[in-house]
């Protein structure tokens, strides 16, 4: 059985309009943490003109190839195995890298590595697309993201809602700089930095 993730279905339509224009000119895209699968298929099969690189810890592997053996999208590809605290991963060079609700999930050193990590395999002129909640000025930006912060912590005492502030200086040591800072749907924001940022257009909310 295909696993499914109602969050996934609900948040793929806003999060495509973002990168139908923010991807239009890339080529490989690696997502980091490709969860179910969901977020591939559907991506990869509106934007037929990126090679969508699927990844995840290799115990999770056998749920996205369920989704991709049944579309059979020929260029969405079978998951790599990705631990963001490895050294080295098992890929070299893209000109992009998708990830969607997992800074929060994983501890700040692990959100350390995992922008080094992007950092190695992200070309001179990338995009990172992030996607999911954060604080502002050290503040929720609704009451529900203050409630899912605490039922994080409750959970795991290194994981919560990140600081956009932290994440972009994070960003910005690795010479990725903020282009576009987008409100999605359910108090939720996908954050893009880029290498060149002239590319895109200016920062807006």
């Amino acid at each position: 059985m295909k696993p499914y993730s109602e969050s996934c279905e609900r948040n793929q339509k806003p999060i495509l309009k973002i990168l139908q224009k923010t991807l239009a000119n890339q080529q490989r895209v690696l997502e980091i943490a490709s969860g179910t699968g969901q977020h591939a298929v559907y991506f990869g099969r509106a934007l037929p003109h990126l090679s969508w690189q699927t990844s995840e810890l290799a115990q999770n592997h056998e749920g996205i190839l369920a989704w991709l053996n049944e579309t059979k999208l020929p260029n969405v590809l079978p998951p790599i195995a990705i631990d963001v605290n490895d050294a080295k991963w098992p890929i070299k060079i893209v000109d992009a890298v998708f990830n969607a609700n997992t800074v929060h999930i994983i501890s700040w050193p692990e959100v350390e590595r995992l922008f080094a990590g992007i950092a190695r395999v992200l070309t001179t002129s990338g995009i990172l697309c992030l996607y999911g909640p954060f604080k502002y000025e050290g503040k929720f930006t609704s009451e529900s993201n203050a409630r899912f912060d605490a039922l994080l912590r409750s959970r795991n005492s290194n994981s919560g809602i990140r600081d956009f502030e932290a994440i972009n200086r994070l960003a910005e040591t690795h010479g990725l700089f903020l282009a576009r800072d987008v409100t999605m749907p359910s108090y939720n924001q996908t954050l893009v930095w880029q290498r060149a940022p002239k590319i895109l257009k200016p920062p807006q909310t």
